[in-house]
């Protein structure tokens, strides 16, 4: 569905402007025709600049599913509920967005139908399970399971960025000391040691020869770390190939790489327990997953483990064989297979997984402060010891 901003009349003869989603320009008349609009003139809208575009954050999405399920529990009407939810809004792209949902269940089609039209906002998974809970008749409670999937995938983000913002500082400080060093501070003491007549050691001659070539080529240090990093963000875009590569590294970093993947596949395991809880098929639950993750690597292994399952083999072969879990998982797996109760197994995997993951950004962010403390002090030593020894030599030569 497209986006169209719209000039029509209302009733009492008063122009009305606005924008709804619609199909097309017929679509769109006959959506204001149920608000009881006049239909004048209609223009789609292009939603491709980065400044037109409002993107929809989670925490919007956490604060319609709450009250969306408080007003299902409380027995007030579909419509009328997304109704409410379209008035309290202040994200005015959200509210459109649930101007044109209002219109499309008006017009016949149910919620999950209408939130599909939507996919940049809902995604396969939000929509499935709000279908099986029309299904069922527990749209309140698949509603509350959403929340507290959202709440914890928002927690789950925070930690992601802990893990990545952190080191990303304090290495921005270390480059940052580097730069004023080797830029301002060298160069002011170089003229001292190169006028004392004293045969430079190689430490110093490699500290100036480091000094001069920054501030000589000062643009090729700071522009390549952006053309390399622009350069891999459209190689990843353009090559499916290089991306999948670029994922495995990711899964392969020391100490980063083993907490990233408990991280997905702990988002993997809430999000299948909340789909098969709610009725949603073995398959059907991780066809929908795949995209969750991502990431190209443990996608193959989620696509992988699928087709065995097709193919007859139980839930913990499936994933034994794909080797995507550690041994305790899938012994928690195979209990919660043969007692019936996978749902509960899933749950509690994603929360063994949560638990170790905070566990293990703890330690690394402990781990990173001694690590940069020691490498700043690395560098200054090497400076001084540069500095300092053609002087301690002078000092030497003369005391002899």
């Amino acid at each position: 569905m497209a986006l169209y901003s719209y000039k029509a009349v209302s009733p009492a003869g008063r122009m009305v402007f606005g924008r709804l989603e619609a199909i097309n320009l017929i679509d769109l008349e006959m959506r204001l025709k149920r608000m009881e609009l006049d239909f004048i003139k209609g223009d789609p809208i292009k939603q491709g600049g980065l400044l037109g575009r409002v993107t929809i954050t989670r925490q919007e999405l956490i604060n319609f599913c709450f009250h969306l399920e408080q007003l299902e529990r409380a027995g007030v009407p579909l419509i009328e509920s997304l109704t409410d939810l379209r008035d309290s809004i202040e994200n005015p792209r959200f509210r459109e967005i649930i101007a044109g949902m209002v219109e499309s269940i008006e017009g016949g089609k149910t919620l999950s139908q209408a939130m599909a039209d939507h996919p940049s906002v809902f995604d396969q998974v939000m929509v499935s399970l709000i279908r099986a809970g029309e299904d069922t008749g527990a749209l309140p409670q698949v509603l509350n399971n959403l929340l507290e999937s959202l709440k914890w995938q928002d927690e789950l983000a925070s930690h992601t960025k802990k893990l990545i913002m952190y080191p990303a500082f304090l290495g921005t400080v270390v480059v940052a000391i580097t730069l004023f060093m080797m830029v301002y501070l060298v160069p002011k003491m170089a003229g001292f040691i190169k006028n004392m007549g004293q045969a430079l050691p190689p430490q110093t001659k490699f500290l100036l020869a480091t000094s001069e070539f920054f501030v000589n080529y000062w643009y090729i240090v700071l522009g390549m770390p952006i053309i390399a990093g622009v350069g891999l963000f459209f190689t990843l875009r353009a090559s499916p190939a290089a991306r999948y590569h670029f994922d495995d590294f990711k899964l392969r970093v020391p100490y980063i790489g083993s907490i990233l993947r408990k991280i997905i596949l702990s988002r993997f395991a809430s999000v299948f327990a909340m789909m098969y809880s709610s009725g949603i098929t073995i398959l059907d639950s991780i066809k929908a997953t795949e995209n969750v993750v991502g990431n190209l690597v443990i996608k193959e292994g989620l696509e992988r483990a699928g087709a065995l399952i097709s193919d007859g083999q139980n839930v913990t072969v499936a994933f034994q064989n794909v080797a995507l879990f550690p041994p305790l998982v899938l012994r928690m797996l195979r209990v919660g297979e043969s007692t019936g109760a996978l749902d509960t197994a899933l749950a509690n995997v994603s929360y063994f997984y949560n638990r170790d993951v905070r566990e293990s950004i703890e330690k690394v962010q402990a781990m990173i402060e001694p690590v940069m403390t020691v490498t700043i002090g690395l560098i200054l030593g090497w400076i001084m010891m540069a500095v300092l020894g053609p002087i301690y030599d002078i000092i030497t030569q003369m005391k002899t």
